[in-house]
């Protein structure tokens, strides 16, 4: 006897696999409100995708961004308590030889 499923199908699931397999440019990936890596969709993206012409944004940009890239940036302008310092014994010189 074959078991009955007691639960409808995911369509948001279903939905997502459609649109990533027409438009992989789309997925990205994003934090969710818990700070879990989540998958996602960049409406932006995707827009500019099934548009003949762009509608937002007022000129074309080249865009590298992951999830907490802000936090980062901030992060990177932080002040610094930290030195480097000159460890001669274990330095090596341009020629390769120890002590540099």
């Amino acid at each position: 006897m074959e078991k009955l499923k007691m639960h409808t199908p995911d369509l948001a699931e279903e939905n997502y696999q459609k649109l990533a397999a027409l438009f992989p440019d789309a997925v990205t990936e994003t934090i969710d409100e818990d700070g879990n890596v989540v998958r996602a969709i960049d409406k932006d993206t995707l827009m500019q995708e099934i548009n003949a012409k762009v509608v937002d944004g007022s000129q074309e940009r080249y865009q590298f961004t992951w999830p907490n890239k802000k936090k980062s940036i901030v992060l990177a302008n932080e002040p610094i308590t930290k030195t480097l310092r000159l460890e001669r014994e274990k330095s090596v010189g341009r020629d390769g030889k120890s002590g540099g």
